[in-house]
């Protein structure tokens, strides 16, 4: 498996769209069976793997054990592994997804994306919403929304963000909202490409509980974490 993988990392990958958006050029290219999304030239994901992805969900989830039909909010659709895990997963009784860019809201409902995420897209309880992250989350903490869980997304980490806009949401008015659009006991999961005890330090200032970093094993580099926190009960 793992000579596999490597070849097809060194295939060259194919442009299948390059389209400028609101934050600037995003691009869909597929390197042999898989798919890659490019912004701004920064490479964000890929489908080769997903287990982080998945574990931002799943995680998240079992934390909250206890609770009937909860509510998570996943941000950044990606290439569509959280809410695939999320849409798998009977015990979620709605399923929100922000994502801020039109392309890739399109290559899933009608693009090449559209053959890993349309079960989950049909699934009822999914919603997409088209919106900033950082907007929605300060926005739904001012009116009244509340999830059970935020599983967000959007960067290759706090320490690491696409754009200079996302580190609003690292910041401890952004990591506020965050706590305040939990309901009690929620739980907050923060995808990244790097451990950062920096950010477990940040998560505990903002007057999280429970924070901790699960590493997840990839073919090359670093690990990716999923860093997580609850609000406290």
């Amino acid at each position: 498996m793992p000579n596999a993988v490597n070849a097809v990392a060194h295939q060259p990958p194919t442009t299948i769209e390059r389209r400028d958006g609101p934050y600037g050029e995003v691009v869909l290219r597929q390197r042999g069976p898989q798919y890659e999304i490019v912004a701004n030239g920064c490479f964000l994901m890929d489908t080769s793997d997903g287990r982080s992805e998945r574990l931002l969900v799943r995680a998240a989830l079992d934390e909250l054990a206890t609770r009937t039909a909860p509510h998570v909010l996943i941000g950044g659709l990606g290439v569509g592994f959280s809410l695939v895990e999320a849409a798998a997963e009977p015990r979620w009784g709605h399923i929100t997804v922000v994502e801020r860019e039109p392309a890739i809201l399109d290559w899933h409902r009608t693009g090449p994306l559209s053959e890993i995420t349309g079960r989950a897209l049909a699934d009822a309880r999914t919603e997409l919403v088209e919106a900033d992250l950082v907007a929605y989350v300060h926005e739904s903490a001012a009116a009244g929304r509340r999830f059970d869980a935020l599983c967000l997304d959007i960067d290759n980490g706090p320490d690491w963000t696409v754009t200079d806009d996302n580190t609003t949401l690292y910041s401890p008015a952004g990591l506020a909202a965050c706590r305040t659009a939990l309901t009690p006991g929620g739980i907050l999961a923060v995808w990244s490409a790097q451990p950062s005890q920096r950010f477990e330090g940040c998560l505990r200032n903002a007057g999280f509980c429970r924070v901790r970093t699960d590493e997840i094993t990839v073919a090359r580099g670093v690990p990716d974490v999923v860093h997580f926190a609850a609000r406290p009960a």
